[in-house]
């Protein structure tokens, strides 16, 4: 079917998890059809149980290819690519499952690159299923960017008042320091430049973190890092215009930028930048990742297995992430 809005591929994630319950409470809104074409890729079969947990009154549809979705608001067009059993079980780490989450996105990323498809927004995948069905990735970041091809990307987490995007991810901390560059910084810096321009951003603010406590107080904590490691690929960007200052102290930079002094927070590790956004609520927070020929966005939660099945998950972080990926998908004649 012709569609004049951005079509939106949804992808199922970690069926043992909550991904086909927050997909199926996430579609019930209306608004969601008056703004984009959703279309889910992953298992009819469970998103069908996924509806009878959580009671829905939507009713899903099998397709095959993308021209024959319907985008009507009441069903959920589900590309099915019939990889599990109906009865998975939930909360468990299941190779199977694990195997059909890759699957799904990797579909999503063919779609994309034979332009049927303009966004991809991904339900969360559980990254020990996805080792042990040999799929050895730290996570869709890293699968998007290999799929692709693509070289210079990171993760970037919105959220109201805050944004953050990050230099290393998912990769331990003595790991992460090592990794840490200037070269890197600076890609980082102007990925953040160049995408939030592309957002309307006229003159974007950038404020980089420094490695250690105090940013490292002129070479009073640490092993001067910050000077080794971070100065440089920050001047660098200066020297290209790019509004761009650090590295400043972690421990205030969060709430400076807040408070509306800047604009987007670079982090240099993950939980320096993750945590901040996720004490402002899971539910609002978005994960996008920046860099890449193909618009990405994500809950910016887990599978919460613990919960899975229960009918209880919150779909409001998948909801703003499909608005988030409307907003940056490009627009169709």
């Amino acid at each position: 079917m012709a569609t004049k809005t951005p079509i939106i591929a949804i992808t199922m994630g970690d069926a043992a998890g909550v991904g086909p319950e927050i997909i199926m409470k996430a579609l019930a809104d209306a608004s969601i059809y008056e703004n984009c074409a959703p279309l889910v890729i992953g298992d009819a079969k469970i998103l069908e149980r996924a509806g009878r947990i959580v009671d829905s009154k939507l009713t899903v549809r099998t397709i095959a290819s993308v021209d024959e979705a319907a985008f009507s608001h009441g069903t959920v067009d589900c590309l099915d690519l019939d990889l599990l059993p109906a009865d998975l079980p939930f909360g468990q780490v299941l190779a199977e499952a694990g195997n059909a989450a890759f699957r799904y996105l990797e579909k999503a990323i063919q779609l994309a690159n034979e332009a049927k498809i303009d966004a991809i927004c991904t339900a969360p995948l559980n990254k020990e299923a996805l080792h042990k069905a040999g799929h050895i990735y730290p996570g869709h970041t890293e699968i998007l960017a290999e799929l692709t091809g693509t070289k210079d990307f990171s993760m970037m987490l919105s959220a109201p008042k805050l944004k953050v995007i990050h230099v290393t991810t998912h990769v331990g901390l003595i790991d992460a320091v090592k990794m840490i560059n200037p070269e890197r910084v600076y890609t980082v810096i102007k990925l953040a430049h160049e995408t939030l321009k592309k957002a309307g951003y006229e003159n974007p603010r950038i404020a980089v973190c420094g490695i250690n406590p105090h940013a490292g107080e002129n070479g009073l904590f640490g092993y001067g890092e910050e000077e080794e490691k971070v100065i440089p690929g920050v001047q660098k960007a200066q020297a290209e215009g790019i509004n761009v200052v650090g590295p400043l102290p972690a421990d205030t930079l969060f709430f400076r930028t807040t408070r509306g002094d800047f604009d987007i927070v670079v982090a240099m590790y993950h939980d320096q930048g993750h945590g901040p956004v996720k004490v402002l609520g899971l539910e609002a927070g978005v994960n996008i990742t920046v860099g890449l020929p193909i618009i990405r966005t994500s809950v910016d939660h887990g599978t919460a297995f613990d919960i899975a099945g229960k009918g209880i998950a919150d779909e409001l972080s998948l909801k703003e992430a499909i608005r988030q990926a409307i907003e940056l998908a490009p627009k169709r004649a």
